[in-house]
């Protein structure tokens, strides 16, 4: 379906932000028959885990220049990022894509060091794209010589992950985009290295002039059986090799045949099975049939609580997935104010962070990563294991939904509160340091009669009344922490 990328600096966020509201995203008649695998159930480790890591690493990450999708970007007649290529690197007859490879080095890339980075971040779920759009594979593939084991890293950058990962008992997942392959690069263009018949496993089919579009049902022809079953062979080949906890897909895998959606979803759940492992698949908008697997958003949040499930994967950087010369980190009061948010809705958060093509994690990137784990030390049973409560909460901060909407969306104040239930405890985390007296609307005595109240990570008493319009918490007198602050509330 229609994917909207973040192109900060590269193309007018209005009229890109025009396009993608003009583009109406209606359900598809499945015809096939999916009832068994609408029957498969989420698992418990999903449901309590709340906060992945995922990472954005390839040949793009050489250039390092304003986003992700510069290896279509730089092929394309009249864009910026084509002129700076050329300026920087020259033609794209004598320097395409594939000649990022050689540069793509990778040599601080220590899988134990980023696990461990991942696992005091407090992250349950980890692992790498494992496929982008631009065709290379970052597993050692018998089926495409373009990948991270033979090139680049010469590592097997998707194996090395997984056996550190569930080394520190976290579950490993693998993220596919090829879909988005087909058409990336101008196959038909004989000015450039992509028309090069032997590149072909980089570049894709020989495609007309004019195929890619954003919107699926645009897209003409549609692939065919050929591209098909090498995106399904791709999939497996990491399933049998690897066998992730959790396959993510990026949006647009409404162009890959619905047979062969299906018949992923058959093998993998079947697969898992056997092996009596307890697996997840995530897609996007309606790619997949409601109930076979997690529906997953982009850069956006729910605006209510809902009663299924739910995932949503974000960039540690507000501009970019990939590495940048320029980056704009997100703070990490936002990225914990968005966990928070995320998880009193039902829904989980994959955080995308991004590594340099020598493989190193910036510093301004780990010291984020490590103060979400420090909160979480803290406040990790308001997070882990919980669920939602009769609401997700309080607050003027209202949440604009929508594809690539977090932008839109500001920060919160003590005004704020979110709620979540585990066991016979409530947890009111309120998202900024309460310099006034608390009153929670919605926790009366009908609803949860309380016996006594804790704030977390401090020894204070703290003092409170409940009446029938809700309980009033007194402004704690000393502040622990520099983030969200949880009262656990217990009941009498």
């Amino acid at each position: 379906m229609l994917k909207c990328v973040s192109l900060m600096g590269v193309m007018s966020l209005a009229l890109f932000a025009a396009e993608c509201t003009a583009k109406k995203i209606t359900p598809p008649n499945f015809s096939l028959d999916w009832t068994e695998e609408k029957t498969h159930q989420t698992p418990d480790w999903f449901l309590d885990a709340k906060f992945g890591i995922y990472f954005h690493w390839g040949p793009y990450s050489v250039p390092a220049h304003k986003t992700e999708w510069y290896s279509m970007w730089m092929y394309k007649e009249g864009h910026p990022i084509r002129k700076y290529h050329e300026q920087t690197y020259g033609s794209l007859d004598k320097f395409g894509y594939k000649d990022f490879i050689p540069h793509f080095t990778g040599e601080h890339f220590n899988a134990k060091e980023w696990a461990e980075l991942f696992k005091k971040s407090g992250a349950k779920f980890a692992g790498p794209v494992t496929e982008h759009a631009d065709g290379f594979a970052m597993w050692d593939s018998k089926i495409t010589p373009w990948n991270a084991a033979n090139m680049g890293p010469k590592q097997d950058i998707v194996g090395e992950m997984s056996e550190a990962i569930k080394a520190l008992d976290m579950k490993f997942i693998a993220t596919f985009h090829h879909q988005w392959k087909y058409a990336w690069y101008p196959t038909w263009d004989k000015n450039t290295d992509a028309s090069e018949p032997s590149f072909a496993k980089l570049y894709g089919p020989n495609v007309p002039k004019g195929t890619f579009v954003m919107a699926s049902k645009q897209t003409t022809p549609l692939p065919d059986d050929g591209f098909n079953q090498e995106w399904l062979a791709k999939v497996k080949e990491v399933v049998d090799n690897y066998s992730p906890d959790l396959v993510y897909f990026d949006n647009k895998m409404d162009i890959i045949q619905e047979q062969t959606r299906l018949d992923f979803l058959k093998y993998y759940y079947q697969q898992a099975k056997s092996k009596q492992q307890e697996v997840v698949v995530t897609y996007k908008f309606n790619d997949l049939p409601k109930g076979s697997a997690v529906l997953d958003l982009e850069r956006s949040r729910m605006s209510e609580k809902k009663d299924f499930p739910w995932l949503t994967d974000d960039s540690i950087d507000w501009n970019s997935w990939s590495h940048t010369i320029d980056p704009n980190y997100k703070s990490a009061n936002r990225l914990i104010d968005f966990l928070i948010d995320v998880v009193s809705k039902n829904g989980g958060v994959l955080l995308n962070i991004t590594p340099t093509a020598k493989g190193v994690i910036p510093d301004e990137v780990r010291e984020r990563l490590l103060a979400m784990g420090e909160w979480l030390t803290v406040n990790g049973e308001a997070i882990y294991k919980t669920r939602p409560w009769l609401v997700y909460g309080q607050g003027p901060a209202k949440v604009i939904e929508g594809h690539l909407s977090e932008k839109k969306n500001v920060d919160n104040s003590a005004k704020d509160i979110r709620y979540t239930v585990s066991g016979e405890y409530l947890y009111a985390t309120i998202l900024d340091w309460p310099t006034e007296d608390t009153l929670l609307t919605d926790v009366t005595k009908t609803n949860y009669l309380i016996g006594d109240i804790e704030l977390l990570g401090s020894d204070e008493i703290i003092h409170w009344q409940q009446t029938d319009n809700g309980l009033l918490i007194k402004a704690p007198k000393h502040k622990k922490g520099k983030h969200a602050f949880v009262f656990k509330l217990s009941r009498k």
